[in-house]
């Protein structure tokens, strides 16, 4: 076997042992160690952001470096504030705003988010959604100090609302709220979502709902979408829509596996550790449900377009309609709140 594929399946193994719940054992709900759960201020991003900001001038850090908890007008709580298309400051990535050096800064602390495949997938995306190549539409912003504390670096743009914190903001994964999107075949896209670098974790999640029987395809299926920013944590009474994965046989929950592992597949592996860590802490996947949405069915083909995976602190809402929108909002604690708004 190929070296880097052997590691990679490993890696995979991994992930799923962690993710897997262990309520039939009774064993505790916490396996991975803190040091290997989540980034670290030292990660490659993190260091990237550090340089950054340190590079920064005085008049610069007072376009795009603000006070952690600082508010906007309108969008509340900036850092925490998440959108399928938004600017959080105006300068552009590539702008004369920024030096040649720190915008290979900025780039470096983007591409480290990802793996190798996906950062080139990411720069597709960003240039196919914008019209431009990467950052040039696309911004940053810098929360707190890095080297002194909590930190966040915020990149927005177009399908884009993306995070790099060093796990100083505390319980959530991913440094919080996460969206993702692409139309590569145009804002309302053709059945099949051609070019679309997301849709085949669509088509994983279409083998689940291939193999459930008749009547779980009913439960399965609900009739409405959601709206785009209902993505708020419900907790361990919450009620979610679709089946609950608890309910399905063997060979169904192995794919709904292979369906979280081709969500997670895009990002570095300290980010897939703090995501397995925090599903585990909520009692694994067997604790969430898995929802089709007959609504927003391109060509009405009942190759569902729109999707979701739910639990107590757990929200991965996949809506292909009219072109790839993903949500994400992940926490190994259901209070934690989320602040959203659609522009």
């Amino acid at each position: 076997m190929n070296k880097s594929k052997e590691i990679i399946d490993l890696d995979r193994r991994r992930f799923l042992k962690v993710v897997s719940s262990t309520a039939a054992t009774g064993s505790v709900l916490w396996s991975v160690p803190p040091a290997t759960a989540a980034p670290t201020v030292n990660s490659s991003s993190e260091t990237a952001v550090k340089a950054l900001y340190e590079s920064l001038t005085d008049q610069q850090k007072k376009v795009v470096a603000f006070d952690w908890d600082h508010k906007h007008p309108k969008r509340g709580l900036l850092r925490t504030h998440v959108s399928n298309n938004w600017h959080i400051t105006k300068p552009g990535i590539a702008s004369d705003f920024f030096t040649k050096q720190q915008q290979m800064l900025i780039h470096d602390a983007f591409k480290s988010l990802f793996t190798p495949q996906w950062y080139k997938k990411m720069l597709k995306q960003g240039r196919e959604d914008s019209g431009q190549p990467w950052g040039e539409r696309h911004n940053i912003a810098i929360f707190g100090k890095p080297g002194e504390g909590k930190f966040e670096m915020v990149f927005t743009g177009r399908h884009m609302t993306i995070r790099a914190d060093g796990n100083t903001q505390s319980h959530v994964a991913l440094g919080g709220p996460r969206v993702h999107g692409h139309s590569a075949s145009g804002f309302d896209e053709k059945v099949g979502h051609p070019g679309n670098v997301f849709w085949h974790q669509a088509l994983e999640a279409n083998k689940v709902y291939e193999m459930l029987s008749g009547k779980q395809r009913k439960q399965a299926l609900v009739e409405n979408l959601p709206t785009e920013e209902e993505v708020g944590f419900q907790g361990s009474d919450g009620r979610f829509s679709g089946i609950p994965i608890s309910e399905l046989s063997g060979d169904q929950n192995e794919q709904v596996k292979k369906v979280l592992m081709s969500l997670v597949e895009p990002y570095r592996k300290e980010d897939r550790d703090e995501i397995a860590h925090s599903l585990k802490q909520q009692g694994g996947l067997e604790k969430c449900s898995l929802a089709f949405y007959q609504e927003g069915d391109l060509g009405d083909d009942q190759e569902w377009d729109n999707w979701r995976i739910e639990g107590p602190a757990f929200v991965w809402y996949f809506r292909g309609f009219p072109h790839v929108h993903i949500w994400i909002n992940i926490a190994d604690d259901p209070k934690v709140k989320l602040n959203s708004q659609q522009l």
